[in-house]
């Protein structure tokens, strides 16, 4: 069962509304088993609108036609699936009923524009669950079907979760699942994870499940996604798990972390393992750091504060620094762990981008060097991710 979906809207492609919906729906056909090869962002145009719709029902089983079922002009995404099908539109007086109802509801008088959204295609059926004014609609064509569900994301995914998605399910006739896992690295480049993992891609490829993916991500580091399809759930994980502990001993500790783990969580979720907390002299990252931890710890449990100043004293160079800057929050907060990025010392001659790194944990001291790239916006995020990503290292 291949299903593609169809977004449409002007305000789309002018980019005065990000297409939410397209994402949640790829999503949510991966999750049931649902191959999904391509989507489609097309203006409210009739003409533009026809062509993209029949160029997905020529190569798909199914569509999901997302926006256009309102009650203004521009709304025509009903009369362009009835175009297709060949059929007129029919007004649905049940519907109107229930659109005047829900106005009423709400204390307000139903305008007559209002009921265009009960034209449905004839062989067409509204679709059951009608949490807002606009109908789905379900259309049937041949062996293939449109669905056409309103813009509204709340409306469209009460219609995803209770008719289209068991629908798409039932039509295929089979149940698969496809599941996926994000491992999250830091210190390695896209190309770099490519080459180290190039003999398992090569492995996948003949198997053909899972399947690796690489998504950079910025000053987030590198993503490497891991996507199983079985017939049952537990099957999938299972795959996963595998596949997750082989690509853990290709990998190295390059891997901080699990789909939605941050740094900063895996960070403080050690140091709240080993009943520790944190403190951070900031300088060079200006308070990023800050606001990363405050945001995952706002009780402030384990990262008990920060001192935002200058830096060290003049003359402190290479990473004397870092640890002289390191050493004056530890002495201030009394903390078991504090970290600092410091920038050179305007005596030295570094390159650009060089930045040191220290670290106290208990009476130990740590540092290093790195070469960081960009702006003084980006020098500053990476500091901080290199400074958590040590940090993750000596508490490991």
């Amino acid at each position: 069962m291949r299903c593609e979906v169809v977004a449409i809207g002007t305000e789309l492609l002018l980019g005065q509304i990000v297409d939410t919906n397209s994402s949640w729906i790829g999503e949510q056909l991966a999750l049931a088993g649902v191959d999904s090869h391509f989507q489609t962002k097309v203006g409210d145009n009739f003409n533009r609108m026809e062509f993209c719709i029949r160029q997905g029902l020529e190569r798909s089983d199914a569509l999901i036609c997302c926006g256009g079922l309102g009650p203004t002009q521009d709304d025509i995404t009903r009369d362009v699936i009835a175009r297709i099908m060949g059929v007129e539109l029919i007004r649905d007086e049940s519907i109107v009923a229930k659109i005047r109802e829900m106005f009423e509801s709400r204390g307000r008088i139903m305008t007559d524009n209002n009921r265009r959204q009960a034209d449905i295609p004839a062989g067409a059926s509204p679709i059951p669950k009608m949490p807002g004014t606009a109908p789905g609609l379900y259309c049937p064509i041949g062996d293939k079907v449109i669905y056409a569900v309103p813009g509204v994301p709340y409306e469209m995914r009460e219609m995803m979760e209770h008719f289209i998605l068991p629908n798409l399910q039932e039509r295929s006739g089979e149940r698969t699942v496809i599941r996926s896992r994000v491992l999250r690295t830091w210190g390695n480049s896209e190309s770099g994870l490519a080459e180290v993992l190039a003999d398992r891609i090569d492995q996948l490829d003949k198997i053909g499940s899972p399947t690796l993916a690489f998504l950079a991500s910025g000053i987030e580091g590198i993503k490497v996604r891991i996507t199983a399809k079985a017939n049952e759930e537990a099957a999938a994980f299972d795959i996963l798990a595998k596949e997750e502990t082989l690509l853990r001993e290709l990998l190295g500790d390059i891997v901080f972390g699990v789909d939605d783990e941050t740094i900063e969580t895996v960070v403080l979720d050690k140091l709240r393992a080993k009943n520790m907390t944190l403190t951070v002299g900031e300088s060079l990252t200006g308070g990023v750091m800050s606001s990363r931890l405050s945001s995952v710890d706002p009780e402030m449990n384990i990262f008990k504060g920060a001192i935002i100043s200058d830096g060290p004293p003049r003359g402190r160079i290479g990473m004397d620094r870092a640890i002289s800057a390191a050493r004056h929050a530890h002495e201030i907060y009394g903390t078991d762990v504090s970290v600092t990025a410091v920038a050179p010392d305007p005596s030295e001659s570094q390159p650009r981008g060089t930045v040191y790194l220290g670290i106290i944990i208990g009476h130990k001291e740590f540092s290093d060097k790195v070469a960081l790239p960009g702006d003084r916006n980006r020098l500053r995020n990476y500091a901080v991710i290199s400074l958590m990503n040590f940090c993750r290292k000596l508490l490991s």
